[in-house]
């Protein structure tokens, strides 16, 4: 994947997560006028709200993860937030450890990082990232890790894996955008940990 396909890329998934969160706050605004009338109450109105809140968790995730990323700096507080809202009824738990602030840039690949990680936990666990000096982690760990090795071997060269679903794309791009910022990608696992190194 080429630098201008990347920066098209990250574009269009700016523009579609932006037209989108409008919408879902509008929703949101609605629910909780309704929730202060009391006009409609019980667990489809709870259902309705969890469901908006998780779409528009998601979404800031993916403007994050898909958009335009820029050397803006991102704080501890403000990521902390957002995956607390994404975790929320989430069978994979995500866990941020740097405590500075750090770029959209860095925080863009590790969520790419994250994602592809939760390809490896069919059945849930939990993803830390971490970072020291100049080195991230992020650390997949479940009762059982499952790799497709052509996606996870694509990972370690500058055009990725040779073919990708659109539930595999992480898997494309991450390798492209670790390119674009100079660093290199490695990756190890046992039976029950996968980890994602640059």
């Amino acid at each position: 994947m080429g630098e201008s396909n990347v920066n098209l890329a990250a574009l269009i998934g700016s523009r579609i997560c932006h037209d989108l969160i409008s919408p879902i706050g509008a929703i949101t605004n609605g629910l909780e006028l309704l929730d202060m009338a009391g006009a409609v109450q019980g667990p489809e109105m709870d259902l309705i709200a969890d469901s908006v809140g998780n779409a528009g968790a998601r979404i800031r995730f993916f403007r994050i993860a898909f958009g335009a990323a820029g050397e803006q700096q991102m704080g501890q507080a403000e990521i902390t937030a957002l995956l607390a809202d994404v975790n929320k009824g989430n069978r994979i738990q995500a866990h941020w450890g740097p405590i500075e602030p750090v770029s959209r840039s860095d925080v863009r690949m590790a969520f790419l990082a994250l994602q592809c990680c939760e390809t490896a936990l069919p059945f849930g666990g939990d993803i830390r990232i971490s970072k020291q000096d100049d080195q991230w982690d992020i650390t997949g760990t479940g009762s059982k890790i499952t790799t497709a090795v052509d996606l996870w071997e694509g990972l370690t060269r500058t055009d990725g894996p040779a073919q990708v679903s659109p539930a595999q794309v992480q898997f494309a791009l991450l390798p492209a955008v670790a390119a674009g910022m100079g660093r290199r990608l490695s990756y190890d696992q046992t039976d029950t940990q996968i980890t994602i190194r640059y």
